[in-house]
């Protein structure tokens, strides 16, 4: 178990680094480099996130892989047929594992 010093310790780096990029990104919101990063960014850590996210499951259990990959089709299909509404497609991809784990 965490200390709570470290805990604190860590929501504070956080917080700093937050604020510190948030009070300089008014005079940075024009350079290609800021508008290229809102473009790649969240699509790197959905990437990020459902690399770590799925590889325990396709490495335990062979169904478990079929169905990781239904929803992330599901999620990609989702993605592109509805306007790219990153809440709505990740919530139906969700949605599909979900229900192929507890059903299937």
């Amino acid at each position: 178990m965490l200390s709570t010093s470290y805990l604190v310790a860590v929501l504070a780096i956080v917080f700093s680094i937050t604020l510190a990029l948030r009070a300089g990104l008014g005079r940075l919101r024009g350079s290609a480099i800021v508008q290229r990063l809102a473009v790649w960014m969240p699509v790197g850590i959905l990437a990020v996130l459902a690399v770590s996210a799925l590889h325990g499951t396709i490495t335990g259990d062979a169904h478990g892989a079929w169905y990781a990959l239904l929803a992330v089709a599901v999620t990609v299909g989702v993605h592109l047929g509805f306007g790219r509404r990153t809440i709505l497609s990740v919530g139906a991809g969700t949605a599909m594992y979900v229900v192929l784990l507890n059903t299937l």
